[in-house]
Order: C-alpha cells, then structure tokens, then sequence
C-alpha cells in the first residue's frame, strides 16, 4: 500500500506519521510519501519521520520529494493538508476583518473566506494531476475549509472525502469522562464543517443508551468551560456544540478578546520555529509534547481509519448487514466514522449536493451517511444559513471577481451588513491579491 501526503513539510506531520507507525496492523503501509515545494522543511520532518517508524519497528519506506507527478504516482490514497500563504496569509485572516468588527479567523467569516479563495484552485489542480496520474486514488482532504474544498473536489468528479478532527476529539474526551473506551462511544454528529453539535453521545453503536444527558448533568462544567460557553447556555441547549459555535454565539464577546491578544498565527509560528529546531535534532525519535500544543488532535487515528475503511475491500456493520461496496478482504477501521460528504437526502432542508459532516459508514466506494432524526430549528436554520454561504463562497473561488466575493460575505452570518461586506471585499482583495489569478 502506497499513501502519499500532500503538505508533507508540516510541522503537522509527525503527528500523522506517529499514527501510522502505531496502527500499522489497521493501516499497512509499504511506502509513504510525503510532497512539499518547501525542500528545507521537508528534510526536516522526513528525517524525523523515518526516525520514529524505526523507533515503532515499521518496515514501511518513507519518501521525501517536491516533484507533485512522481509523489502521487501509483498511491492508493493522497491525503491533503495545504495552507497556502503559510502562516503569514492565516495571520491576515485573523487580524484584518477585525478592523470591521468581524471576527477574524482561518476557516470562518471573511478570514475563512479568504483561505477559500486562495485553497480552492491550488487543491483542484492537485486533484486533476492525481487523476492523471492515478484515476483510482482515494482524495481524502483535511485542508481548511473542509467543507467549500471538499465540495469543490466532489462537483469536480474526484473520489473525495473531507475529515476534520473536532468529532474525534469529543469521541475521546467523552470516552474519559464516562470511565469507556473511545470504541464505545458513537457521536450523534450533525452539521457543516466547523459547524456542529453533538446532539446524543451512544454507548456501543448507533443504537446504543445515550449518554448525553448523563455527561452534561455530571461534567457540564467540564464541557463548558472547554467550549468556552456558560454551563447555562450548554444546559439550554441541551446539546454538545463545537467549540467553533462560539464565534456565533458570542461573536462580539470574541471579537474584544481578539483585539486585546496576540493572533493564534503569531502563537502557532512561534510554535512552528521550535518544532523545527527539534525535528534537527538526530537524537529525536518520536513526536515532541509541544506537538500537541500545535493543534490536529488524533488527526492521524481519524485519517487511518478513514483510509483503512477506503482502501478495505469489504466493510460489515456490526449487526451483520453488509455496507454498500463490499465483497472482499477488509483492510480495518471503524465501521462508523464522521466525514465530510455529499448531502444527498440525509438533511432533507439542504440540497443534495450540500456538503454536510456526520456519521456514515465507510467502504471501498466511500461514504454512506446513516439517517439522521429530524433536527431542532435552531441548528438547521444556522446549517442552511452557512450552506447558502458555502455555496456563494464557492463561487467566488471558482470564477472570482469582486462581486462574487461581496455576495458571499454579505450572506455569511458573522457578516452580514453591506458596509461591512464592501469593506472586507476590499480589505481581502488588497492582501490576497497574490494567491487570486483574477484580482
């Protein structure tokens, strides 16, 4: 099996190649790929890459190149994690919509925006030189905006799968609280990318006694102070919002905190510089602790079993009933998982085409979304809300022009008002004009 990860040169990276080196019986690699232009940086990170495969006694190859062609060449999943503009465009993102009031951040609002327009193309054409080069590999993006990227490549005919992280870090703090194993616990999990809640936490399956209530009576405080919300407001709701809630719920609150602090890029550059400096060093052979401080959470246990479930030949749930797709030997992963994927009908307020995140199960011919109960107004309004957006976003990605890049932020939530709207369309202009071929 040959994977081949596109971003390879980021400080992310080993967090992912941990994983690998861990659940090689889930995900049995033979050779691994990391492609970035930047030569400096990826020698770095696959250096230490092949130092803790060898450390964990994986037999697998691990290739370091920037040729794009010859990195997907023959591989049976690529894996996405770009940032185009490096940190420095994510510390635009966050600071200039603050001048309108706007939050400012990497993967909502108008920062979200600008890292959508700049994304969208480059992803694409990687996408189409993967299908050139090998039309029966498996896409799986986990490049931000999930959402908008994943759509783009799925409207675009790529065998695609979006993957966030946000799920299976409540998977696992949950599993703590309640004294269970991760495997036990099943996410009722409902939303866009970056837009979710937990709406049951099941113990054993999607059949299983819910656990929600029980959690938010005993570890609502817990829980709150980790989104950040009131307990009050988590109690009202009586669900599990993601911590990304909290730029709606309380945008104004947010917007003061953010002017009074330094921007999460300047704290994630700094980070970025001493991991470098550690991954020099010949003597490192396993991921640093500060690692963890850099964000991507169990990013590398969600992408193997994702990848194990897409390149499995056969997927059974555990009642016995066979996923659409099977037939075969089967590689591992879960039989659940949630990922970013085509709508079609599992929401029946978003179009079909819409993008949305929750569970599905996972088999060779990718994600079948279970049913999902009827959703509380209050969540399905704000869903169609921002799928609206999405949609407008995407275009503006796609076709450019000023226009477009007005109409998408004058319909996204955080926005909203025209002043504001003309403002940030010229502000995300002027400082992505570099990445935007149209501008």
């Amino acid at each position: 099996m040959k994977l081949t990860v596109v971003g390879g040169g980021s400080t992310y990276t080993p967090e992912l190649i941990d994983g690998f080196a861990r659940l090689r019986d889930t995900l049995p690699i033979e050779e691994l790929v990391l492609v970035d232009p930047a030569a400096e940086r990826l020698e770095l990170v696959g250096g230490l890459a092949r130092r803790i495969f060898a450390r964990q006694g994986h037999p697998g190859r691990i290739v370091t190149t920037s040729d794009l062609d010859a990195g997907v060449e023959g591989a049976d999943a690529v894996l996405l994690q770009l940032r185009v503009g490096g940190q420095a465009a994510r510390e635009q993102d966050e600071t200039w919509p603050l001048e309108c009031g706007c939050i400012g951040q990497e993967t909502t609002g108008a920062g979200g925006l600008a890292k959508a327009l700049r994304t969208v193309p480059v992803v694409l054409d990687i996408a189409e030189r993967v299908r050139r080069t090998n039309p029966d590999a498996w896409i799986i993006d986990f490049t931000n905006p999930v959402g908008i990227v994943t759509r783009a490549l799925l409207q675009a005919g790529h065998k695609t799968v979006g993957l966030c992280n946000v799920a299976i870090g409540f998977q696992r703090k949950f599993a703590g609280l309640l004294g269970v194993t991760p495997a036990d616990v099943h996410l009722d999990h409902v939303g866009l990318n970056h837009l979710t809640w937990e709406t049951g936490v099941r113990l054993g399956g999607p059949e299983g006694e819910n656990a929600l209530p029980k959690l938010l009576a005993e570890h609502g405080d817990t829980i709150a102070d980790d989104l950040r919300l009131p307990r009050s407001i988590v109690d009202r709701l009586g669900v599990v919002p993601s911590y990304y809630l909290r730029y709606y719920y309380a945008h104004d609150e947010v917007v003061r905190e953010l002017r009074t602090k330094p921007s999460r890029a300047a704290e994630v550059a700094e980070m970025e510089r001493q991991l470098l400096a550690m991954y020099a060093d010949p003597a490192l052979d396993e991921k640093p602790e500060l690692l963890a401080k850099r964000g991507g959470a169990y990013y590398s246990e969600a992408a193997v079993d994702l990848a194990a479930s897409l390149l499995g030949e056969t997927r059974s749930r555990p009642e016995g009933r066979s996923v659409e797709g099977g037939g075969g030997r089967r590689v591992g992963g879960s039989p659940y998982q949630v990922v970013n994927t085509y709508n079609k009908g599992t929401l029946p307020f978003l179009p079909d085409d819409a993008v949305i995140e929750v569970q599905a199960a996972i088999g060779s011919q990718g994600p079948v979304p279970l049913s999902v109960p009827s959703v509380d107004p209050l969540y399905a309004g704000l869903m169609a809300h921002v799928t609206a957006y999405e949609d407008l976003a995407l275009e503006a990605a796609l076709r450019g022009g000023r226009d477009r890049v007005f109409r998408a932020l004058l319909s996204h939530p955080l926005v909203g008002q025209y002043a504001y709207a003309d403002a940030l369309t010229d502000q995300l202009i002027a400082h992505n004009r570099e990445h935007l071929a149209w501008a």
